[in-house]
C-alpha cells in the first residue's frame, strides 16, 4: 500500500485494531479505575485493587469485568484510529526538510494534535461508557436485597445500553452540549498525555533498538509502550479524575455536584485533599502499562501486516 491516501487508510485500520485489542485486554482494570474515581472517598464499597476485583467477581462474575467494554471498544476503535492516523499525518507535515524524524517540540505538537482530534471525534461515547460502568455499581448499593441465582450470585437488573444511555443524556441533560460535559478538562489532560506518550515511546523505542536493527523486538516494544504510558499518565492523571467526575456529576445518587472544572478542583481538594486528585492511580498503572504496551505493539504489528497484504 503506497501513496498518502493508502497510507492514511493503513494507519486508520492499524490504529483501530490497536485500540480494540489493548482495551479488551485491560477491561477489568478499566472498570475498577472508573469505580475508584467516581465513588470518591464517600464509599468504602470498592476498597483496594484485589478487594474490588474480588467484589466485582462475586457480585457480577466475568460479565462485571467486561461491563462497558462493548461501549469502550465502539469508542476506542475510531479514537485510536484517528489518533494514530492524525499523528502520522502531522509528523509528515511538521518534519523539516532534509531530516528523517521530528525534534522533541514538533513531536509533542504532533502528539497533542492527535490527542485533540481523537477526543473531539469520540467524546460522547466516552461519557456513555463511563455512565454504563457507574450505573451498574450504583444498582448494587443494596446488593443484599437483590434476588439470587442458583449459584447464590445476585441477579443484576438489566442495565441501559449504548443507545439508551446516550438518548437519556441527550433528552434530559441538555442535548448535544450534555454529551460533551467535561470536554475541557479532558482536552487539558489528553493533549499533553498523548503528546508525552508518543514522545516517550519514540525515544524509548530508539533506545531499545539493538545496533544494526531498524526496530526493537516485540517484547521490547511492549516494554517501551508500558514505560511510556506510565510516565505520561503520572504527569496528567489529575485531569483524568476530573474528566470522570464531570461526566457523572449530573447523575442521580452521586453525592457531589460541580458547576465547572474549577469548582470540581476546589471541592475535591477541600473534601478529599490533594491525594483525591490521584484516586485510582495505582490500579491505573496496572491498566496503563499493559494497555499502552499492547496498543503500540499491536499497532506496529497490524501496520506491518497491512503493508505486505
Amino acid at each position: 500500500m503506497t501513496g498518502s491516501g493508502e497510507s492514511t487508510a493503513l494507519h486508520l485500520v492499524a490504529g483501530g485494531v490497536s485500540g480494540a485489542v489493548s482495551r479488551t485486554v485491560v477491561s477489568p482494570l478499566e472498570r475498577m479505575k472508573i469505580l475508584f474515581q467516581v465513588r470518591g472517598g464517600a464509599s468504602a464499597s470498592y476498597n483496594g485493587v484485589f478487594g474490588t476485583l474480588a467484589k466485582i467477581w462475586r457480585e457480577e462474575g466475568m460479565a462485571g469485568y467486561m461491563r462497558g467494554n462493548g461501549t469502550n471498544v465502539v469508542r476506542i476503535v475510531p479514537y485510536s484510529a484517528v489518533q494514530f492516523a492524525t499523528y502520522e499525518q502531522l509528523k509528515q507535515m511538521l518534519i523539516e526538510d532534509g531530516k528523517t524524524e521530528l525534534d522533541t517540540p514538533r513531536r509533542l505538537l504532533a502528539g497533542a494534535g492527535a490527542g485533540i482530534a481523537s477526543v473531539a471525534a469520540t467524546y460522547p461515547l466516552d461519557i456513555v461508557r463511563t455512565r454504563i460502568s457507574v450505573q451498574t455499581a450504583h444498582a448494587l448499593e443494596n446488593i443484599e436485597l437483590l434476588p439470587k441465582d442458583a449459584r447464590g450470585r445476585p441477579i443484576i437488573p438489566k442495565m441501559p445500553g449504548i443507545v439508551e444511555t446516550f438518548g437519556k443524556i441527550y433528552r434530559t441533560e441538555g442535548g448535544l452540549r450534555a454529551t460533551y460535559r467535561g470536554f475541557g478538562a479532558t482536552l487539558a489532560g489528553v493533549a499533553p498525555y498523548i503528546a508525552l506518550n508518543f514522545q516517550c515511546y519514540e525515544v524509548l523505542r530508539k533506545f531499545f533498538t539493538p545496533p544494526g536493527e531498524s526496530s526493537p523486538s516485540g517484547t521490547r516494544k511492549l516494554v517501551c509502550g508500558a514505560l511510556a504510558g506510565c510516565c505520561a499518565q503520572t504527569i496528567t492523571y489529575p485531569f483524568d479524575v476530573l474528566r470522570r467526575r464531570m461526566q457523572v456529576t449530573s447523575m442521580s445518587g452521586i453525592d457531589y455536584k460541580y458547576s465547572s472544572t474549577f469548582d470540581a478542583v476546589r471541592k475535591m481538594i477541600k473534601a478529599e485533599g490533594v491525594l483525591g486528585m490521584y484516586r485510582g492511580l495505582v490500579p491505573n498503572y496496572l491498566k496503563v502499562a499493559p494497555a499502552i504496551g499492547v496498543s503500540f505493539w499491536s499497532y506496529e504489528m497490524a501496520k506491518d501486516f497491512l503493508k505486505h497484504w
